[in-house]
């Protein structure tokens, strides 16, 4: 455990991904494969459901805290999080520097990562309060700060570490004498919660490469799924840098849930791109994997799928939430996959064919799935249509349309283009198109203090519009939070003026003064009757800080409403022979 804790305080404490590598390297070379197992699922982005009731572990903190109530509650507020708190307020009595100057011996050897893990912490899961309280009481007070920290982050499932998943798989491929690549694609479904990491699948990871490597047996296991670079380049350009759009595939690019289904033997599976496997939340698409030929792994999108035309995300997102799907909620919210990759066929691994030959083939399948339904509209298996033009000015024209049509932009692929793994950014890429965000100019009503190193900073804020023509009797009304787009001079300084402004305080919400505009940009639009506003906007994030504009000229909650989408047309299913 205090070695996962001294790797964890490394990577934090620098933004070099060279040092980063190089601690992660270090660690793995001499941790035990049990212990290295986890690591490599926290670091990957694994994350535990949480252990224990944020209550109960609240009241473990001020318990071992020894302060008043008042007293613990101020603290938290000010350090914003609950991990934090713990670490600063439940250690031994004799603070830890004052252990240290006197010379005397740090906290007693902690049992390794996995049996820390297993034995002590994961049994906390379902456990009467009393007996949390008197586990944690004993656990707690032995660790040191960053340790204490950890713990706090694992029992919440919180735990974020500043590593991209790049990071890990090149340094896992240092010690492993292997190829990232080859790393990636046995990392997949690692961080799964149905498959708890253990010595042996470690030591999977790290093995030597062989001639097996992708050749063996791969269970319901996905493939790693490629992912496009964003392009914001104008359309006169993209000659010159791409050449003719005859040379690619241009496709819509959809807002829902990438996933691969795949069939192997008799088996069907629905996986996401987070690495979950989501069969039972998908029913439909489940059942439709069962007619798809042993052998295949399609590549897709999850959508609301009605009337032959793609729905909002918003309705999609009441199906997520869900753990009982009734009938008449899946007849209401029907689902497909729109798919637009082949990448396993006839019990072949096709990813490195050109995308040309997989799409053709491809078009074959769903063609043929679609032939065995009485509406091929109701197909689960969707075909995600071509998009041509003769040059890419036409092609911009024509991404002008997306929002009308239901979604974010462009997709475009080299027709010739291999499956890759992760990003890249060679002539094998993939790039997403998209339109320019949303934007409206709002009004900061409340803020909140952050967390990690910005817990000390008014950094989450939350944004109005206002409501009525009418100066005198207008109100603001709050539709968003965002806490992304600033730097950190001009966080610093609406810091310094929230804490001027502020009028009242909920807890470690203040009320301020109206006296800052900003640009929101945000990529959707629904109705809600969840918020106050009846809107609910998605990824909401400063565009920037509007000091041209007074308060009174902010937008209206008029203007949201006009930029409620209407009801998609439907996109045109691609045509016969399509390629």
């Amino acid at each position: 455990m205090q070695a996962f804790a001294r790797l964890f305080a490394e990577l934090d404490a620098t933004t070099s991904s060279k040092a980063k590598r190089a601690a992660m390297v270090a660690y793995f070379r001499s941790a035990p494969p049990e212990d290295a197992a986890w690591a490599v699922y926290f670091l990957a982005g694994g994350k535990p459901r949480q252990l224990v009731p944020t209550r109960v572990l609240r009241d473990v903190a001020l318990r071992l805290s020894g302060l008043p109530e008042w007293l613990f509650d101020e603290c938290y507020h000010a350090v914003g999080d609950l991990a934090e708190t713990i670490a600063y307020l439940t250690g031994p009595p004799g603070d830890e520097a004052v252990r240290v100057a006197s010379g005397a011996a740090g906290p007693p050897e902690q049992p390794g990562l996995a049996r820390w893990l297993e034995d002590r912490l994961l049994p906390l899961r379902g456990q009467a309060p009393d007996v949390v309280v008197s586990e944690l009481g004993a656990i707690l007070p032995a660790l040191d700060p960053t340790a204490r920290f950890l713990c706090g982050k694992l029992i919440t499932g919180a735990l974020r570490v500043g590593v991209s998943r790049l990071l890990v798989t090149r340094a896992l491929g240092e010690v492993a004498g292997v190829e990232p690549r080859v790393v990636a694609e046995r990392l997949f479904g690692y961080t799964d919660l149905n498959a708890r990491p253990d010595a042996a699948r470690y030591l999977a990871l790290v093995a030597p490469e062989s001639a097996s490597d992708g050749a063996e047996p791969r269970g319901i296991q996905p493939y790693p799924f490629f992912l496009a670079q964003s392009l914001s380049e104008p359309a006169p350009t993209l000659a010159e840098r791409f050449g003719s759009p005859v040379d690619w595939l241009v496709e819509w690019k959809y807002d829902g849930i990438r996933a691969q289904v795949l069939r192997r033997g008799a088996e069907v599976a629905v996986w996401s791109r987070g690495e979950e496997l989501v069969t039972d939340r998908f029913p439909e698409l489940a059942t439709m994997a069962t007619r798809l030929p042993p052998g295949t792994v399609v590549d897709g999108e999850i959508l609301v799928w009605r009337d032959g035309r793609v729905q909002p995300f918003a309705l999609l997102q009441q199906r997520l939430g869900r753990k009982r799907l009734s009938a008449a909620l899946l007849a209401r919210l029907p689902l497909a996959l729109v798919a637009y990759d082949l990448l396993e066929w006839q019990e072949e691994d096709w990813r490195g064919r050109p995308l040309a030959r997989r799409r053709s083939v491809l078009e074959e399948l769903v063609a043929a799935m679609q032939a065995g339904e009485a509406d091929a509209g109701r197909c689960a298996l969707q075909l995600s249509p071509l998009v041509t033009a003769a040059d890419w000015t036409t092609l911009d024209t024509r991404r002008q349309e997306s929002r009308a049509l239901g979604v974010e932009g462009m997709m475009l692929k080299p027709a010739a283009s291999r499956y890759g793994v992760g990003r890249t950014r060679d002539d094998n890429s993939w790039w997403k198109w998209k339109v320019d965000p949303y934007s409206v100019d709002a009004v900061l009503v409340y803020a909140q203090r952050g967390s990690g190193k910005r817990a000390s900073l008014y950094s989450d804020y939350t944004f109005a519009v206002w409501d009525g023509d009418d100066a005198g009797t207008r109100r603001l009304v709050p539709f968003a939070k965002a806490y992304s787009g600033l730097s950190d001079a001009e966080l610093a300084e609406v810091d310094r003026i929230v804490r001027r402004t502020t009028v009242e305080k909920f807890g470690p919400v203040s009320s301020v003064t109206p006296t800052l505009v900003f640009e929101l940009g945000f990529e959707g639009i629904a109705r809600s009757s969840r918020h106050k506003s009846g809107i609910a906007v998605r990824f909401p994030r400063m565009l920037r800080w509007r000091r041209d504009k007074p308060v009174a000229e902010a937008d209206t909650l008029r203007t949201l409403t006009a930029l409620l989408p209407a009801e998609p047309p439907g996109i045109d299913p691609p045509a016969a022979g399509q390629r």
